[in-house]
């Protein structure tokens, strides 16, 4: 897989926008990728050093609209960490 098709979008919540200042930035990933797919992605798409990965699969809620109702699409999110001597994503530091 591409770098592309591992990190599909960045996440940018109150609480994901709390962990820039120790350098841990939250992404939206592929179903498939592996901790090690998405270190090596962010190395590659940012051009920063990776300390840790951790991963989560998050459920689909549960959405009505009328008398219908459905379930939102379940996706997996990753919280990289970086290490102290990288530098920060630049991406992000246009958001706080």
């Amino acid at each position: 897989m591409a770098a592309q098709d591992i990190i599909i979008r960045p996440i940018i919540t109150e609480k994901s926008m709390a962990g820039i200042a120790d350098k841990k930035y939250t992404f939206e990933v592929a179903k498939s990728a592996t901790k090690i797919d998405i270190a090596r992605a962010v190395e590659e798409l940012f051009g920063v050093k990776v300390k840790k990965v951790n991963t989560l699969h998050v459920r689909g809620h549960l959405r009505r609209q009328g008398r219908t109702q459905g379930y939102t699409a379940s996706w997996k999110k990753a919280v990289v960490a970086l290490t102290a001597d990288s530098k920060a994503i630049e991406f992000f530091e246009g958001m706080m």
